[in-house]
């Protein structure tokens, strides 16, 4: 059941809204205690909340709005419950409202907006089995192939292969009914019946792309049916009706045709216009029809036992073994006696130049006699064994008797304008397979009623069951009764010509023809009505569930609901069939969509048995997965059977349907199967990938991207993603995590917020991946869940990715060094990668390209690969396609850089990559005054921090003017004059005597030998050598690399000893120092990248 959940936010929460509601609650409940039932109690803003605060979704069935205040809280029992009854009803009120539920489709009645209260009473549905589903079945089964194909394919294919063909597509539509009754009782099925099951069933995908199929096969088949009735008028009921005649020889198919185009484009409009005038008359006229198929039907088993008793004068004339059709002449005879004189007849006339006896005739013509043979010998004359086997045929070749004399005649080049029978169409088994099977098409009439059956779980399994049974035993019997009493001349003459064009079947009926002529005619116009009103509603079934946008505008109609645009479209449709204009033509066609849509009836009930799923509950129990597997691989086979270029046209159709869907269509969560196959699927490979690490060449970075939200919940740096983006190419896993600082109870509402924020963003920045946010008490708790529990199972990031803290000096920047230092230990101990973008806001967003400049790698250590393989990834990328790569090595004083530069172009050569190569060297240098006064003064900033309860204010300057001193030294003349420019003016860069005077007047307790010993310290050591190294290296990787678009870096480890912490700090920042774009990046031990195929 289509049901609608709306989820609202709660505005208030905590204690202050609980206890509001109480004492409201209170409040009324008092109230009602004195005047019980007097009102109903509105709720606050149309939020529904349980009792602790939180918002719950509205029940598909309880209207709580109704419900009578008085009556929720009947007796004290309950008050245990009395808090959560908003969201949690009394079971005594669901029932109350289930008893009251209507499977009709919400919507259908546009027109009537306050419906509930015109409404007086809720109509209910009393159709039962025989009304509801077995008569429309076998109305819509039974019908124009029956009457005007079936004996033909007998004459064409023999009993055998008849049985054969009939016994496959009988066989097809049971299967398909045990599967669909399966799917019909596992639940009520709303009013829209086979579409409904299969888009519920498979997903919005399959149901739009196989609904549309289903809806192209109802249209043929009224174009199907439309054809049929126009051959029954002006082939057999008033020839003389034709507008087009053929005025040559041969060109009588092409005249009938252009009648059948003339006459189909008059009988849509009328139809049409029935259909949108009246179609309460078309659904009342249904059972004259039926009364007139029932008939026909009758009459033919009337005959065949008449034809055992006295069979019927039907004389057909021969000419050697050729079959000659009696539209020409009236005497099947040469000569005839007339008073005492032998006279020519019309049919020597049609063969000889002249009426005199020794006028010149067609060589075959005199060489063969003319005899007459009965066209229905009766069912005990033995000619079913003539008609056993299959007699194919070329187009425009003459239909001849087996095992009849004949004596061939010499070459006759005027063939075409004897008075013969000729085939119309070339013959084998699969065409007659495609004409066939829309006969037994239409086994959906059951499902489609639904909405009116009293009990439609019991109802659609039986009577459609018992529908098929019927229909197949019909079909099957008449093959064998149509081999046993007609000729199999008269069987293969489609258009009967050879019996003075009457219908074929109706030779053998009782007690006229015309029983079968007028039957079969008032069948095929009430079936093309019932085309013309069943596939509009279809197609507004479709467009209303907004599944496939380009089509929503035929879910329109008029005040009363009707599909006044689908109408149109599906007369558009059926007018292509008519101008096809060949009922041999056409029925393959729709043949293609009702297989196509049977094979996935048969799919969604294989689907939802193995998966298992726990609401797979059929009522139907007569069902197994290989029985509906088996349907699914006939239909197929039939598709292919029937004309393998139609199944792949109508396979590519339904396929850009799916993929049009899929990428355009409505997000739609039906609870299918679908969905549950690909949870199956992800379940079996997540096992599968349990069982170890990947393979060096089956390596890709498994990224979390570690976000900072600021208060209003929104990204602070989109960009992260977008570099993201750009690295994983859509490939891969990607988790994008945050961190709340919190408790979950007070921070749900923050984090629904945060992670459809997050989640926009990802779309917009065509992220594909999974979100997580986290509540924790701590940031530095928060990031160490997510780096230990993002993922699962083998699906586990390998790699992090986060944005370099800028203001990592302010202390109460909620990520601070700390933070961001343990981080980087949490990653290197659970042995995963670290990347580290700096200066994250100046990265390219994904609309820019760069149309020139360089990738450039420094490697100065060896941690896996991870520098080499993540230029290759960006490149992949259209942002960095035409960046060059370009890599960077040191050689110490030892090293010997001309066979360094060798090797690792060869080195490069065996991993596929293209770069440049360049050997740097840096010579061993005394540690210059600068590194001593830069170490100097971190160590002296750090260990003041330490000693001093600075205010918050004094603290945030002196970090500040630190920083801006250090960059001061490094940068630009141009840098040095904006940042003098901003500094203030009365500012002390260093700790004077006067400041330190004043802070100790401030500070009563502090310790003045502190301060001492930060005047008098020296640098450690083991910080100068560090700090030389990352001057020296920043030094020259500005020399080559200040331009460039990209630099990859290896990241340094945090030193072993915590108390370094915040030096680490210090030299990632002098080791980056006037570059643009940063990428630092720390390799997780393994081998990420190898040189074997």
């Amino acid at each position: 059941m289509p049901t609608n959940f709306t989820v609202v936010p709660v505005e208030a929460q905590g204690g202050e809204r609980d206890s509001a509601e109480r004492d409201a609650w209170r409040q009324e409940e008092e109230e009602d205690n004195r005047d019980r039932g007097s009102g109903e109690r509105g709720e606050q803003g149309g939020v529904r909340h349980s009792g602790d605060g939180i918002s719950r979704e509205s029940s598909p069935f309880i209207n709580s709005a109704e419900m009578d205040r008085g009556n929720m809280y009947e007796g004290k029992n309950m008050a245990l419950f009395e808090e959560e009854m908003d969201s949690n009803p009394m079971v005594s009120s669901l029932l109350n409202k289930l008893a009251n539920y209507t499977n009709v489709t919400q919507g259908v009645v546009e027109h009537e907006a306050d419906e509930d209260s015109k409404r007086k009473e809720v109509k209910v549905p009393r159709m039962g089995t025989f009304i509801g589903v077995y008569l429309p079945c076998l109305q819509n089964i039974l019908g124009v192939i029956l009457f005007l194909r079936l004996t033909w394919i007998v004459g064409t294919a023999g009993v055998l292969e008849s049985f054969i063909i009939v016994f496959m597509c009988c066989a097809c539509t049971m299967l398909t009914a045990i599967s669909m009754s399966a799917i019909a009782t596992n639940g009520v099925v709303p009013a829209g019946g086979s579409y409904y099951m299969i888009s519920r069933s498979l997903g919005p995908e399959f149901g739009g792309a196989v609904g549309l199929c289903f809806y192209l096969g109802t249209t043929f088949a009224g174009a199907m049916y439309i054809l049929g009735t126009i051959e029954i008028l002006l082939t057999y009921i008033s020839p003389s009706a034709a507008i087009f005649k053929a005025e040559e020889v041969g060109e009588e198919t092409e005249a009938m045709l252009n009648n059948m185009r003339v006459y189909g484009t008059c009988i849509i409009i009328l139809m049409a216009i029935v259909v949108f005038v009246g179609v309460k008359y078309v659904n009342k006229l249904a059972l004259v029809f039926l009364a007139c198929v029932i008939l026909s039907i009758i009459a033919i088993y009337a005959g065949v036992i008449k034809t055992a008793i006295d069979p019927p004068d039907f004389p057909i004339c021969l000419l050697g073994n050729r079959t000659l059709s009696k539209r020409s002449f009236d005497v099947c005879a040469k000569f005839t006696e007339r008073n005492n004189e032998t006279k020519t007849t019309n049919l020597w006339l049609l063969f000889c130049n002249s009426s005199l006896p020794t006028a010149m005739c067609d060589d075959y013509f005199s060489l063969n006699n003319v005899t007459e043979i009965q066209g229905i010998p009766g069912i005990l004359s033995g000619v079913l064994i003539d008609n056993l086997w299959s007699t194919y045929s070329e187009k425009g070749s003459i239909v001849e008797k087996k095992n009849q004399p004949s004596v061939s005649g010499s070459e006759d080049i005027k063939i075409a304008g004897r008075p013969y029978v000729f085939t119309d169409i070339m013959t084998y088994f699969t065409v007659l397979v495609g004409i066939y099977f829309p006969s037994v098409t239409g086994i959906m009439a059951g499902s489609n009623r639904s909405g009116d059956l009293k009990d439609a779980q019991k109802s659609i399994p039986t009577g459609t069951i018992l529908a098929i049974s019927t229909t197949s035993f019909i079909y099957l019997s008449c093959i064998v009764l149509f081999g046993a009493c007609i000729e199999g001349v008269v069987l293969r003459d489609k258009f009967g010509e050879a019996v003075n064009g009457n219908l074929v079947v109706g030779t053998l009926a009782w007690p006229s023809p015309w029983v079968i002529v007028i039957g079969s005619f008032f069948s095929t116009c009430g079936a093309g009505l019932q085309s013309l009103t069943g596939a509009p509603r279809l197609l507004q079934a479709i467009a209303r569930d907004g599944i496939v946008p380009f089509i929503q505008v035929f879910g329109h109609g008029k005040a009363n609901g009707e599909p006044t645009w689908a109408l149109l479209l599906t007369a558009a449709i059926c007018e292509i069939g008519i101008l096809i204009a060949s009922l041999d033509s056409v029925a393959p066609i729709l043949s293609m969509f009702f297989l196509m849509c049977y094979m996935f009836v048969n799919l969604a009930c294989a689907v939802q048995t193995l998966l298992r799923t726990p609401n797979w509950r059929p009522r139907f129990k007569y069902y197994h997965w290989t029985l509906s597997f088996l349907g699914m691989s006939l239909c197929l086979a039939l598709m292919f059977i029937c004309s393998w270029y139609y199944a792949l046209i109508a396979m590519l159709i339904a396929g850009c349907i799916y993929k049009y869907i899929e990428y355009r269509g409505a997000e739609k969560e039906w609870g299918d199967g679908i969905r549950g196959l690909s949870l199956n699927a992800a379940r079996y490979a997540l096992l599968r990938v349990e069982d170890g690490p990947p393979h060096t060449k089956n390596w890709r970075p498994q990224l979390l991207v570690l976000l900072n939200l600021d208060c209003e919940q929104l990204v602070k740096h989109p960009r992260l993603l977008s570099f993201t983006s750009q690295l994983k190419a859509g490939k891969g896993l990607t988790i994008v995590g945050s961190v709340l600082q919190g408790t979950y109870l007070d921070k749900c509402v923050e984090t629904q917020k945060a992670e459809e924020n997050v989640k926009a963003l990802m779309a917009v920045e065509k992220t594909k991946g999974f979100c997580q946010i986290v509540v924790s008490p701590s940031f530095r708790d928060g990031i160490s869940h997510l780096i230990q529990s993002a993922g699962l199972g083998g699906m586990k990031h390998n790699t992090v990715l986060m944005a370099w803290p800028q203001s990592w000096k302010q202390t109460e920047n909620h990520f601070s060094w700390k933070n961001f230092v343990d981080t980087v230990r949490e990653t290197t101990a659970a042995q995963q990668a670290l990347l580290v973008a700096k200066n994250i806001d100046l990265f390219p967003t994904n609309q820019e390209r760069f149309t020139e400049g360089n990738i450039d790698v420094w490697w100065i250590v060896h941690d896996g690969g991870m520098l080499m393989l993540l230029p290759f990834l960006l490149r992949q990328h259209k942002v960095w396609r035409k960046c060059k790569m370009r890599i960077f090595t040191v050689a110490q004083m030892d090293d010997n850089s001309i066979q360094m530069k060798k090797d690792l172009q060869m080195f490069l050569y065996h991993l596929r990559l293209n770069a440049e190569v360049e050997v740097v060297e840096m010579f061993e240098n005394d540690i210059s005054a600068f590194t001593y006064e830069k170490t100097l003064m971190m160590e002296q900033r750090s260990q003041m921090l330490k000693q001093m309860q600075l205010s918050k204010n004094e603290r945030e300057r002196e970090a500040q003017l630190i920083h801006d001193r250090n960059t001061a030294s490094r940068s630009a003349p141009a840098v040095k004059a904006s940042v003098a420019a901003a500094m203030p003016e009365k500012v002390q860069m260093t700790w004077t005597k006067e400041k330190f005077v004043a802070e100790k007047h401030k500070n009563k307790d502090t310790n003045v030998s502190g301060f001492k010993d930060i005047f008098n310290m020296k640098p450690n050591q083991s910080n100068v050598r560090r700090m030389h190294t990352a001057v020296k290296l920043n030094g020259v990787v500005l020399n080559k690399s200040q331009h460039a678009q990209l630099v990859l870096l290896n990241m340094p480890g945090p030193p072993k000893n915590r108390k370094g912490d915040e030096n680490y700090m210090e030299f990632l920042e002098v080791l980056t120092e006037g570059l643009d774009r940063v990428l630092l990046v720390r390799g997780s031990g393994r081998e990420v990248i190898t040189i074997y195929s």
